[in-house]
C-alpha cells in the first residue's frame, strides 16, 4: 500500500474547493450580462438553484458512496462531472440549455465539496485539520479576491461563455494530483446503497423547491414534498445501510449544526445571488463593480475561519458559533435596512463583509463539530449530511426569492418580461421608455428589497438554533459508532 502524500494531496483538494469558490462569485458577476444576451430574466434564479438542486440531492448519496467504496474514485466521478457540464455551460445558445448543464455541473459539485473535506478530516487530526483551514482560508480568499475581477474582464473582452470554461485547467490539475498521491485502504464489505431512501429524498427536495417558488398550483407541491420526506425518514429508519443515518441526529451538536447550516446558507446564496443583481439591475453599476459586492465576504469568511481554526481549541465551538451568528445578522439588518435606490456602495460592502466574517467564525466550528462527533467509518456520511442541510437550505432559499423576484415583475401585466431583461443588458435599458424604465426599476428594486429582509430572516432564525448549540469543548461529544448509526429505529 503506497503512502499517501499529504501536502500535494491537500493541493488536490485546495484546487477542488477553489473551483467551488470561483464558481460562486464569477457566475454572480457574469449572470446579469448572462440575462441581457439570452433573456429569461423569470428564469434567472433557476441558473442557480438547478445547479444547488443537483449538488443538494446528491450530496449525501456521495457521501454514503464515499464510505463504502472509498473517497478517491467519488471524488474523480465527481471532478469528471463537473467539468462536463462547464463546458456544457460554455457552450449554450439559451438559457434553457445553460440550466441544464448548470444541473449536470451540480451533479459533480455534489461530491466535491463534501468528499474534499472528508479526505481533510482522514488525513489530518483535530488539532492539525484547525490549524489546516488556514490553506483554505486562503483559497476561498484569493477567490473571493480575483472572482470578480476575472469574471468582469472576462465578460468585458471575451464572452460570459469563458466563465465556465475556465474551470477545466483547475479540474484536470486537481484531478491528476489525486490520483498520483492520494492513497486510501478501504475495506469493502457486502453492503449496497439505499436506492429507495436516495430516490425518496431527491423526490421530496425537488417537490419543495417547485413548491416555494410559486404560486397557485405550484403551492401544491409543498405538501408533496414533505409526504415524500417523511416517507424518507420512515425508510432511513428501517434499513441496515440508510443514505443519512437518523440517528447520528441523537447527537445535539450534530442536529443543531444541520438547521443552523441550513438557514445561514440560506442567507448566504441569496445574499451572493440577488446583491450583484441590485447594484447592476437598480444602482446602475457594472458586471464588475456588481461582482466585487460578494469579495468582502469571500474575504472575511477565510480571514475569520482561520482565526476561528486556532480559537475554538481554547473556547470550544459554542462562543465561535454563537458570535459569527451574531455577526450575519447584524450584516444582513444592514443590507435589509439601508441598501435603497440611490444608496452608496459602502452599503453592501459593510453588510457583506460582516456577514462573511461571521460566516466564517460559524461555517468552521459547525464542520469541525459534526466530524469531531463520529469515527471514520461514518465521517464521510456525517460531513456530507452537513453539506446536504447547507446546500438544501441554499437552493430552498434562493428558489423562494426567485418566486418573489418574478412576481413583483409580472404584477404590472403592461411591462414584459423581455424589457426586464433588456434592462440588465449592456445597455442597460436606454432604449426603453422612461415610464417603462421607471416602473421598470420600481419593480425589480422592490423585489429585491423584499429578498433582502428574508435573508435577514433566515440569518435571524439561524442564530436563534445557534443558541441551542450545546455547551461542550471539542472532544467532550458524544462519538456515534457505525453500528449504532446504522441499527434500524
Amino acid at each position: 500500500m503506497r503512502t499517501t502524500h499529504r501536502p500535494l494531496t491537500t493541493v488536490s483538494l485546495a484546487l477542488c474547493l477553489f473551483m467551488a469558490a470561483l464558481e460562486m462569485t464569477v457566475v454572480s458577476t457574469a449572470m446579469p450580462t448572462v440575462v441581457g444576451e439570452l433573456g429569461g430574466l423569470q428564469s434567472y434564479a433557476w441558473v442557480f438553484t438547478a445547479y444547488m438542486l443537483a449538488s443538494t440531492i446528491t450530496v449525501p448519496i456521495y457521501g454514503k458512496l464515499a464510505d463504502l467504496y472509498g473517497r478517491k474514485p467519488v471524488l474523480l466521478f465527481g471532478i469528471g462531472l463537473f467539468l462536463a457540464g462547464s463546458i456544457l455551460s460554455g457552450l449554450s445558445t439559451s438559457m434553457n440549455q445553460l440550466i441544464a448543464f448548470r444541473t449536470l455541473q451540480g451533479l459533480g459539485a455534489g461530491a466535491m465539496q463534501p468528499v474534499s473535506l472528508t479526505i481533510i478530516g482522514d488525513i489530518y487530526t483535530l488539532e492539525q485539520r484547525a490549524k489546516v483551514q488556514g490553506v483554505f482560508s486562503g483559497v476561498w480568499g484569493l477567490a473571493g479576491l480575483v472572482g470578480p475581477l476575472t469574471g468582469g474582464l472576462i465578460v468585458k473582452y471575451l464572452t460570459w461563455h469563458w466563465v465556465f470554461f475556465i474551470n477545466v485547467p483547475v479540474g484536470l490539475g486537481a484531478a491528476a494530483l489525486l490520483v498520483a498521491f492520494f492513497h486510501e485502504q478501504v475495506q469493502h464489505k457486502p453492503q449496497k446503497l439505499d436506492y429507495a431512501g436516495a430516490l425518496l429524498l431527491s423526490a421530496g427536495v425537488v417537490a419543495l423547491l417547485f413548491g416555494v417558488q410559486g404560486v397557485g398550483r405550484n403551492l401544491l407541491a409543498l405538501p408533496v414534498g414533505a409526504v415524500l420526506l417523511v416517507a424518507f425518514v420512515l425508510v432511513e429508519r428501517k434499513v441496515a445501510e440508510p443514505v443519512i443515518p437518523m440517528s447520528i441526529f441523537k447527537n445535539p451538536a450534530i442536529a443543531i449544526s444541520s438547521a443552523a447550516g441550513a438557514l445561514f446558507s440560506a442567507a448566504m446564496f441569496g445574499a451572493t445571488t440577488y446583491v450583484p443583481l441590485y447594484v447592476q439591475g437598480v444602482l446602475g453599476g457594472s458586471a464588475t463593480l456588481a461582482g466585487g459586492m460578494i469579495t468582502p465576504m469571500i474575504v472575511g469568511w477565510p480571514v475569520a475561519s482561520l482565526v476561528a481554526g486556532r480559537l475554538l481549541l481554547k473556547t470550544g465551538f459554542r462562543p465561535l458559533i454563537v458570535g459569527g451568528l451574531g455577526l450575519s445578522v447584524i450584516g444582513t439588518g444592514l443590507m435589509a435596512l439601508l441598501l435603497k435606490p440611490g444608496s452608496s456602495l459602502l452599503v453592501p460592502e459593510l453588510a457583506m463583509a460582516l456577514f462573511g466574517i461571521g460566516l466564517g467564525f460559524t461555517a468552521t466550528s459547525l464542520l469541525i463539530a459534526v466530524q469531531t462527533s463520529v469515527g471514520w467509518e461514518l465521517r464521510g456520511v456525517a460531513t456530507a449530511s452537513h453539506m446536504f442541510f447547507r446546500t438544501i437550505g441554499g437552493a430552498l432559499g434562493v428558489g423562494l426569492m426567485g418566486g418573489v423576484l418574478v412576481s413583483e415583475l409580472l404584477k404590472d401585466s403592461r411591462i414584459p418580461v423581455s424589457a426586464a431583461n433588456e434592462l440588465l443588458g449592456p445597455e442597460h435599458g436606454k432604449g426603453l421608455a422612461p415610464e417603462v424604465l421607471r416602473t421598470l426599476s420600481g419593480a425589480l428594486g422592490s423585489g429585491l428589497t423584499i429578498n433582502f429582509w428574508l435573508i435577514c430572516a433566515a440569518s435571524v432564525a439561524a442564530f436563534a438554533a445557534g443558541l441551542f448549540f450545546p455547551r461542550v469543548k471539542r472532544g467532550e461529544g458524544t462519538t456515534i459508532s457505525v453500528s449504532d448509526a446504522a441499527a434500524p429505529h
